[in-house]
């Protein structure tokens, strides 16, 4: 009898999985290139827009994507210039707003219906250009670990103009650096993104594989923008997911970096802030359960 139990039981669960597996199989999964934007597009159902930050490639978003293709459909974005991608012509010329208007492009040309925006750091300052530019082409958005003024945080005063000439300074010292102190800089700058240390590598090589012009002038534009007055404007539902722990050593709490949060969304109207206790930067790396729940119980809102 024994024998024949765990024969049935073995066969159940065979059963289960051969089912599981085919039901994955089924599930749809494209790559393609839009204006630059490679494309990974997995699952079905309503539209969910991933987009990374600076120097980072679409796998920040893997293992969300996972939690979610089985009732959404995920499109992944990995923007020109980042993590082994190619950069655009002449992106002196501008790299937020180009990639604010491919990426509408994107949405409009594949005839998305009012997806949802997740956007990671510059992602998010992207998230909220579309929103502004554009405020009828997102249901949602959800801002992961970005601001609206990012030079803010060193200097509260700060503004767009008072930052010019120290950005443009911070780009020629970048753009002049050898490759082995550019290489080396950047490796120290990665230090602290991330609680897990089996990411790193896949950091530095994000980095490395990085186009130095793309990054420079991304970095620029992102000390020039302010958004902290504009999104007064955005009607968008939104929702921010913030991380503290890795400055902690430097005194800093949950409470006193929710108040950075609160003070630089207070003008974008109904803002939902949330605040991981555990995650670094990358928080779909550092806390993805938390952070696929807070998605989750937001989307069921909206």
């Amino acid at each position: 009898m024994k024998r024949q139990h765990s024969t049935r039981l073995f066969a159940g669960l065979l059963a289960v999985a051969l089912s599981i597996g085919s039901a994955l199989a089924k599930t749809p999964v494209t790559s393609t290139e839009f204006e630059g934007i490679s494309v990974r597009v997995e699952g079905q159902g309503p539209d969910l827009v991933f987009i990374p930050g600076l120097n980072s490639g679409a796998g920040t978003f893997t293992e969300t994507c996972a939690a979610f293709k089985a009732e959404y459909r995920c499109h992944l974005l990995h923007l020109p210039g980042f993590a082994g991608n190619a950069p655009i012509a002449d992106v002196q010329n501008g790299f937020l707003p180009e990639m604010r208007e491919r990426v509408s492009r994107y949405i409009e040309s594949q005839k998305l219906h009012k997806p949802v925006l997740v956007g990671h750091s510059l992602g998010g300052v992207l998230s909220m250009m579309i929103a502004l530019d554009k405020p009828e082409l997102a249901k949602a958005l959800v801002i992961v670990d970005s601001l609206p003024f990012y030079a803010a945080i060193q200097n509260p005063v700060a503004t767009a103009e008072s930052m010019k000439p120290v950005a443009e300074q911070m780009r020629a010292g970048m753009m002049q650096q050898s490759e082995e102190d550019y290489r080396s800089n950047s490796k120290r700058f990665l230090q602290g993104m991330s609680n897990q240390p089996e990411r790193m590598q896949t950091l530095i090589e994000w980095g490395n594989g990085s186009d130095r012009a793309t990054t420079t002038q991304a970095m620029m534009e992102l000390m020039t923008t302010d958004l902290r007055l504009p999104i007064a404007q955005i009607k968008t539902p939104t929702m921010v997911l913030g991380a503290w722990a890795a400055y902690k050593p430097y005194g800093s709490t949950k409470e006193s970096t929710r108040a950075i949060y609160a003070a630089q969304y207070q003008q974008l109207p109904n803002v939902d802030i949330r605040m991981s206790d555990t995650a670094y930067h990358f928080i779909s790396w550092d806390d993805p359960q938390w952070l696929q729940t807070q998605i989750r119980d937001f989307l069921s809102q909206h």
